[in-house]
């Protein structure tokens, strides 16, 4: 058995990605944050202003024997639109841009290879905006942020955005659902 690997995606929302990676096998623990800003420990609010250069992610611990990183950056590229600079649908503002914070190399190669790959084959129509650093300043979104998904699946938003999300994972990756 290897090691478990953290990687951490933004993807828009961290309510809609936290949804679909929790459901993905191999996958040990899904948690809500912010990363990659500025100021230590940002609430929330302070996040949703735009001016603490943190994005909205998920913090993923796996278990490489069960999942891939590139499994689970297949699965960030189809259920995320990679095309939108600081927006995912109606969600706007620098802190929901697409981006791969890796914390080893090899995450950073399969990375930025797949990301090579997807453009290469035009497959969105547009360039991928993803950015793609090393995981720095991350700090754990406060508490009801977490699991939101399961404890409000009839939350509007949830029922609109994130269960799509999730059914187009489980359709897509059924292979790697657990």
């Amino acid at each position: 058995m290897s090691d478990k690997q953290v990687l951490v995606l933004g993807g828009g929302c961290f309510w809609c990605t936290e949804s679909v990676y929790k459901e993905v096998r191999g996958v040990s623990d899904v948690e809500s944050g912010y990363s990659n800003g500025h100021l230590k420990q940002p609430s929330y609010e302070q996040v949703c202003t735009g001016g603490t250069g943190h994005n909205e992610v998920v913090r993923l611990e796996y278990d490489p024997d069960e999942v891939s990183t590139r499994e689970l950056l297949e699965i960030f590229f189809v259920v995320h639109d990679p095309t939108t600079p600081n927006r995912q649908g109606n969600d706007v503002g620098t802190q929901y841009r697409s981006g791969i914070y890796f914390t080893t190399p090899e995450q950073q190669a399969e990375a930025r290879a797949i990301i090579d790959e997807l453009t290469r084959e035009g497959a969105f129509g547009r360039p991928i905006v993803t950015e793609v650093q090393a995981l720095e300043n991350y700090w754990p979104a406060e508490d009801y942020h977490q699991d939101f998904f399961e404890r409000n699946p009839h939350q509007g938003y949830c029922m609109a955005v994130a269960a799509p999300k999730v059914a187009k994972f489980r359709k897509t990756f059924a292979r790697l659902a657990k």
